[in-house]
């Protein structure tokens, strides 16, 4: 067992210490990640990548053990998962103080994988949410792909399905959203 899966093993048993262990542990990767997310965001963000690796981590361990992570891969999934809320929450803010906020711009099949503006983000949140709805499992492959980072081989194996079961998810997935934001 790797000493970041030990550790969340004692945050899920309520020591108030673990998180404290965790964070030097996990924050080069948080940091990264949070870092490949803000490369999509517009220029002149008031939003840095260290404050969004210390948001999400503050929303997935600061619930006292109510969340608990299977492994260290769990964890960056729910860490991926925290930083999608944190940007679309910010996002759907500055769309609430613009003037005209609201208008959307269609996507390209290419850039639902890294949408470009506010507008995106929180369109591709919405078709994401519907996704969900009728399909968790391939829902949960965008996820794993865009807001964690994992290869198409990587997020298989994370939801135990064939590669190229994830292949044919991630096709259909780019489809539906494809076809939700531009309907929007």
């Amino acid at each position: 067992m790797s000493d970041v899966t030990q550790i969340l093993s004692q945050i899920e048993s309520g020591d108030p210490s673990a998180a404290e262990q965790l964070f030097p542990l996990v924050y080069e990767e948080l940091r990264k990640l949070a870092a490949q997310h803000m490369a999509n965001e517009k220029p002149g963000q008031t939003l840095q990548a260290t404050a969004l690796v210390h948001e999400a981590f503050v929303r997935i361990v600061g619930h006292d053990g109510e969340i608990a992570f299977a492994n260290r891969r769990h964890f960056f999934a729910a860490a991926a998962e925290a930083m999608r809320r944190v940007l679309v929450d910010a996002a759907r803010r500055r769309l609430s103080e613009k003037r005209g906020g609201g208008r959307r711009q269609s996507l390209e099949v290419d850039q639902i994988a890294a949408p470009e503006a506010s507008e995106d983000l929180v369109a591709l949140h919405e078709a994401l949410d519907k996704l969900n709805a009728m399909r968790p499992e391939v829902a949960e492959l965008v996820k794993l792909r865009y807001f964690a980072g994992l290869t198409g081989k990587e997020a298989a194996e994370c939801l135990g399905v064939a590669p190229r079961t994830a292949d044919n998810y991630w096709a259909y997935a780019k489809a539906f959203l494809l076809r939700e934001i531009e309907s929007t």
